[in-house]
């Protein structure tokens, strides 16, 4: 295990242990509290969570499963890379697994926009020059860091000269549907485009010189999150952390040596706000707050709730660096209209997507999409896409995004209950569950949502999301350090995935981090795991991190 050794225990409670209160029960903030957790002797810890179930945006919603296959899905967080080591670690510790899937992605509509990662498409074809100088370019901005990683990628593409057809319809969707960036993504920072295939942490996929996207890449899909963090909030109280859901950090008070950690909390019903696109609601009543003091503050929710919580206790620094993370409201309807879906979005294979194959390897690639063979690793024939694009004619920047969830969540093609994980009967395909996602609610008028049968509607869900803009990568990520002060001054450490990219994995290592600042350890049990933690400590708390004996 490994702790930090630049932290001096105080006594302030009366049994000797700092008195840790989190906000936000997520992904950040149950790591967190799990760090901290290995340690009774030093940490009191409390959680608290607004909402009546914790793991954030990481929920589960219930269906019909005689008509759609299965019980449940997931619906904020699905899946992700198999280099998400922490948030697997977790799984596995409460026998909960990922499923692995060959990733099918369907982009754009009609032979003029639509490629996919599947076959050879007419745009992969028309674009190969722009795909070969791309990589090229990555290079480039991975040697030149911070100058050109600063720049935003629409001035990137337009600095080195590729065709404005090459960003609109196939670099924008990409990075958008991936790192859920949204209509933000020409105004990404090229650091994070690079990250994003390079970084042996970060990357999602390796970089194709022939397709940009590789061919059917391996990716995970997330167990019943609902299940799994409920066994992890009821380890975590078993171990002594106290978990209040249901409750509204209303304001923070003080926060000095003097007088600690003064806030004001007060019950919270969700079914009491009214969702109006905001991503936080309103309460219709205003129940009695009651002052609670703490030792140290972990703040594991967006930066802009950080900064109205913090209120006049906030200092400049902590006010001009969560006042830089700037974030959009979406909106995301799950249901089973697959007529809009087929109106919307290309479901199906067909001749006129495909180009001229001009490799053996392209050859199988049709026979598999047309399900007249296997792929690699013997994976099951058709074209079969799991993510979706639709770029807006008006403004062929701004997209909507779309999953065809029983396409790509393993509890709708297998039996967990039955080991080897036994394929369930196909779900004939007007009874799929498909999530479409609308982004940015001041471009509502370009939405396509009233398309949808509002019948076949399932849920209704508002997300506020970051966008991952370049002046975050200005503002907000290299100041973190200066605002994260564990043990002194503001005794304040915040934690998330928007503290630098928006990822379940980052999420989690964000809270870890926090807890290792505050003197917990950590708990090696990867190498690869423990270099994204170093390089996160690094760059968000300005500290190197300080290896220890491994043990697990």
């Amino acid at each position: 295990m490994s702790s930090n050794g630049d932290f001096e225990d105080g006594k302030n409670g009366k049994d000797g242990r700092k008195n840790v209160v989190i906000i936000g029960g997520g992904a950040a903030g149950m790591s967190c509290a799990a760090t901290l957790a290995q340690h009774p002797d030093k940490f009191k810890v409390t959680v608290l969570e607004r909402m009546s179930v914790i793991g954030g945006q990481a929920t589960s919603i219930s269906l019909d499963e005689n008509k759609h296959g299965a019980s449940w899905m997931n619906d904020g967080v699905q899946g992700g890379s198999p280099a998400f080591k922490h948030t697997i670690n977790f799984f596995e510790k409460y026998g909960h697994k990922q499923q692995d899937v060959k990733l099918q992605v369907s982009f754009g509509q009609g032979k003029e926009s639509f490629w996919t990662n599947v076959f050879p498409s007419q745009l992969v074809d028309q674009f190969s020059g722009d795909i070969k100088k791309f990589g090229k370019v990555l290079k480039i901005i991975k040697y030149t860091m911070p100058v050109l990683g600063l720049i935003p990628i629409r001035i990137m593409l337009r600095m080195f000269f590729f065709n404005k057809d090459f960003g609109d319809k196939m670099v924008f969707p990409l990075i958008a549907l991936f790192l859920g960036t949204g209509n933000q993504t020409a105004n990404v920072s090229c650091a994070i485009l690079e990250r994003l295939f390079d970084d042996p942490n970060m990357k999602l996929w390796d970089y194709d010189s022939e397709t940009l996207l590789p061919n059917l890449p391996l990716m995970v899909t997330f167990p019943k999150l609902e299940s799994f963090y409920a066994d992890w909030a009821s380890d975590l109280k078993s171990k002594g952390v106290t978990i209040r859901t249901n409750t509204d950090v209303v304001s923070i008070l003080n926060r000095n040596p003097q007088t600690g950690i003064v806030l004001q909390t007060a019950p919270f019903n969700p079914e009491d706000k009214q969702r109006d696109g905001d991503g936080l609601g309103m309460q219709n009543k205003n129940p009695p707050a009651t002052t609670e003091t703490y030792d140290e503050l972990i703040m594991c929710v967006l930066a802009d709730d950080a900064k109205k919580l913090l209120g006049k206790t906030a200092t400049w620094k902590e006010r001009f660096v969560l006042g830089g993370a700037k974030f959009f409201d979406d909106i995301t309807i799950t249901h089973s209209d697959a007529d809009y879906f087929q109106k919307n979005y290309e479901t199906r294979f067909s001749p006129d997507l495909c180009a001229a194959p001009k490799s053996k390897q392209q050859e199988d690639q049709i026979a598999f999409a047309k399900n007249e063979a296997a792929g690699p690793d013997d994976e099951a024939g058709g074209y079969r896409p799991m993510y979706y694009t639709h770029s807006y004619k008006q403004d062929m920047r701004k997209i909507e995004m779309a999953f065809d969830c029983t396409n790509y969540q393993h509890q709708f093609r297998q039996d967990p209950t039955e080991p080897p994980a036994p394929h369930k009967t196909p779900v004939p395909y007007d009874n799929h569950v498909f999530q479409s996602i609308f982004l940015d609610k001041e471009n509502s008028h370009l939405w396509t949502i009233d398309q949808i049968d509002e019948e076949k509607i399932i849920e209704r869900k508002w997300w506020h999301q970051l966008g991952h803009r370049w002046q975050h990568y200005v503002r907000v990520v290299p100041n973190m350090m200066f605002i994260n002060r564990p043990g002194r001054q503001t005794h304040t450490t915040f934690a998330g995935s928007w503290t630098l990219v928006n990822m379940h994995e980052m999420a989690c290592v964000s809270g870890i981090a926090a807890a290792w600042r505050l003197g917990a350890e950590y708990e090696v049990f990867d190498d690869f795991a423990e270099d994204l933690l170093r390089k996160y400590l690094l760059v968000s708390h300005g500290v190197r991190y300080k290896r220890g004996k491994k043990e697990v």
